[in-house]
């Protein structure tokens, strides 16, 4: 019976080594293997395609299975990754991600600065900046960040002059120093901005709303020189930094076939530094 009861001992003892270690190497946050089942938000439009289209393919071949999970508002996306839901998103640039970090109490950080649809100047009546009239009817965004978008895509146009000594990230209507051809603006909700193209003589449109009102940004009088800090980026939660999941995502965005897919699919886009200088 001793003997007996020693071999059962024995055989469970082995039977709980071999599940414990039969699975794969445990990682820092106590799962089984590496995260491989992964969901990256978006908001619709072009970034859930350039999701789609530039990233899920590369991180495919990795051997990731990628859901792109798609969102109508600039909220739920970081609400979703802060509470573990998702695993990235992309949609959002530097001021906002911060912004919304610090009034939310979430840890976000960026992964990578990724081509972002510029704003544009549009207009239905003239074909070019030199062509703009004195006294034309400008509509601009209405909120500050925008704003402060637009009157730089005005000035690079040499259509206006913002006073230098103001951060030209915060500038606002009453910031302008000179206006030659004393434009008469009118700020309203951004997504309005592509049907105000039809009662204005000139539409400062962000690249998104102009692309999800089927609007060719190359159509544009003039498109933004636009700083990195106003380039969408991937953001994942800071604690996931230096996961291998974020070093792959990077990677991908890094890839020669993300560029490619860029190049054929993402026309207008603006590249970031990175990938200017490389």
């Amino acid at each position: 019976m001793r003997k007996v009861l020693l071999s059962l001992i024995l055989v469970l003892c082995l039977g709980v080594l071999a599940a414990c270690g039969g699975s794969g190497q445990t990682s820092k946050g106590g799962e089984i293997g590496e995260k491989k089942d992964i969901k990256i938000g978006a908001t619709a439009g072009p970034y859930s395609d350039m999701v789609t289209k530039a990233i899920k393919p590369v991180l495919e071949k990795k051997g990731y299975k990628v859901e792109v999970v798609e969102f109508s508002d600039y909220v739920q996306p970081n609400l979703a990754l802060g509470n573990g839901d998702l695993d990235a998103n992309l949609f959002q640039h530097k001021i906002y991600m911060e912004n919304f970090a610090k009034e939310n109490k979430l840890e976000l950080s960026e992964l990578v600065i990724v081509p972002t649809a510029p704003m544009g100047i549009f207009s239905n009546k003239f074909k070019s900046v030199g062509d703009v009239a004195d006294g034309s009817t400008v509509s601009l965004p209405n909120d500050p960040t925008n704003l402060a978008r637009a009157l730089g895509v005005l000035e690079d146009a040499k259509l206006i002059t913002i006073d230098s000594s103001i951060d030209p990230l915060k500038a606002s209507e009453k910031d302008v120093k000179d206006n030659p051809k004393k434009l008469k603006f009118t700020p309203i909700e951004a997504a309005q901005l592509p049907r105000s193209v039809e009662s204005v003589d000139l539409a400062l449109v962000p690249g998104n709303f102009a692309l999800a009102a089927k609007m060719n940004l190359l159509d544009a009088l003039q498109l933004e020189n636009m700083p990195d800090d106003y380039r969408n980026r991937v953001v994942v939660n800071t604690k996931d930094l230096d996961s291998q999941l974020a070093k792959d995502l990077k990677a991908a965005v890094e890839s020669e076939d993300f560029e490619m897919t860029i190049d054929s699919d993402f026309q207008g886009f603006g590249k970031p530094e990175w990938m200017k200088n490389r």
